[in-house]
């Protein structure tokens, strides 16, 4: 079920698919973001989770990866984020990740 923040469900990568899905892929970057600003293209991040979100509203989709499906790796709505990777483990790009959002609140 996840948290309940944001509309629509929560759900685990197909059986066919090594789970939970851990390593290193790319985030590509699609419309506007917070998160992902003044980023171009594709980015590696580091990834540990067996489910992922599948909004209603498909505009919060910020960020997308491939692991077997196409699946949202960044939502955004209001003052709701977040990343289906850990930017804390994503290298140079997670700290940028981190450094958008720290300015983001202290606006």
């Amino acid at each position: 079920k996840g948290l309940n923040l944001l509309n629509g469900k929560v759900v685990r990568f197909p059986k066919k698919l090594k789970v939970p899905h851990i390593g290193w892929n790319l985030v590509e970057a699609v419309g506007d973001s917070v998160l992902l600003s003044n980023y171009d293209g594709k980015k590696w991040a580091y990834f540990a989770h067996s489910y992922y979100p599948l909004p209603k509203d498909k505009e919060i989709i910020k960020g997308i990866t491939l692991y077997g499906v196409e699946f949202p790796s960044v939502v955004e709505e209001k003052n709701v984020f977040g990343t289906q990777f850990h930017p804390e483990k994503s290298g140079e790009f997670g700290r940028h990740v981190i450094q958008n959002f720290v300015e983001y609140v202290r606006r």
